[in-house]
């Protein structure tokens, strides 16, 4: 049945109809809204709310432990998205880990260009903290480029002199703005979703005539050192592969406690399709457990004190 499913998916998502030239960042935004918002799940609650300045969606699960925080950074190559579009994939992580979460509405380009969302990223993170919350008591995660916002974040955060959290988690991030994996051309074909165009496109608008190379920009390319444990999970097709599996062995090499997880024959962010992809729900029990297993290594149940994991 999941073979089924995969192929399912591929043959949808290659169907979607391609415009011959580039729409508006309005008109990209409505039509990503439009083709892929979800409803957070059942069980699962949301509130407006703001963290640094910035509109969020807070999302908390029936039961949901009282301070355990998840801070979530939605996908959409800086240029697309919000929490809105994005409730289901944050909403199902966070009902699968038992942890209230905040997806935060970073400004987007090109009105904003690079350091914005980083800006913002910091910004939520540095609230969360001034309002009291533990470090090790807080998980990021994110997908796409809010994957990369959520190592970015914590870079700056590093930089800032701030705590890490007890850990993070990535879907299929896009961390070089360089484009200078190999799968930005080998993966293609194999890639229903993606041609290494849209992706230049993306980092175009995001970063301009800016210094691509920038490590909170391509944190890829950045010194990882100091870095909470790291799950990464990215689909065999897609042209952000390689960025997945440096940004992995990178980590590991700075001596951070990295895991590298590719799914075989499975595209960019299939965690999206979670209740309709075996792959997509199994990912997420995953991750959730990689996130909770982490902030309970971050307290000695002996002594009921907490300690830093790195």
């Amino acid at each position: 049945m999941s073979r089924q499913q995969r192929q399912a998916l591929d043959a949808l998502l290659r169907s979607a109809p391609r415009e011959e030239t580039r729409p508006t960042p309005a008109r990209q935004r409505a039509s990503f809204a439009a083709a892929m918002t979800r409803p957070a799940p059942e069980g699962v609650a949301t509130r407006r709310t703001a963290l640094g300045g910035r509109p969020a969606l807070d999302l908390e699960p029936a039961g949901a432990a009282d301070r355990r925080r998840l801070l979530y950074f939605h996908g959409g190559g800086y240029l697309v998205g919000s929490p809105d579009t994005h409730a289901g994939l944050a909403g199902a992580l966070a009902a699968r880990a038992g942890l209230r979460a905040t997806s935060v509405d970073y400004r987007l380009a090109p009105e904003h260009p690079f350091p914005a969302a980083v800006d913002d990223g910091l910004a939520a993170y540095r609230a969360l903290l001034a309002g009291g919350a533990d470090p090790r008591e807080l998980v990021v995660a994110g997908d796409s480029a809010g994957g990369g916002l959520g190592i970015a974040t914590l870079l700056a955060a590093r930089e800032a002199g701030l705590p890490q959290p007890a850990a993070v988690v990535v879907f299929s991030p896009w961390v070089d703005l360089t484009l200078s994996g190999a799968s930005m051309r080998a993966k293609e074909e194999a890639d229903p979703i993606f041609s290494e165009a849209d992706i230049r496109a993306y980092a175009d608008l995001y970063v301009g005539a800016g210094d691509r190379s920038h490590p909170l920009a391509s944190p890829v390319l950045a010194d990882l050192s100091g870095l909470p444990p790291l799950l990464v999970q990215a689909g065999a097709n897609e042209v952000l592969l390689d960025d997945a599996v440096r940004l992995a062995g990178r980590a590991g090499a700075a001596d951070v406690a990295a895991t590298l997880e590719i799914g075989p024959g499975l595209p960019h962010v299939y965690q999206h399709e979670h209740g309709r992809l075996d792959e997509a729900d199994a990912a997420l029990d995953r991750a959730a457990r990689f996130l909770v297993g982490h902030l309970d290594a971050a307290v000695d149940p002996a002594e009921g004190s907490a300690e830093v994991v790195h």
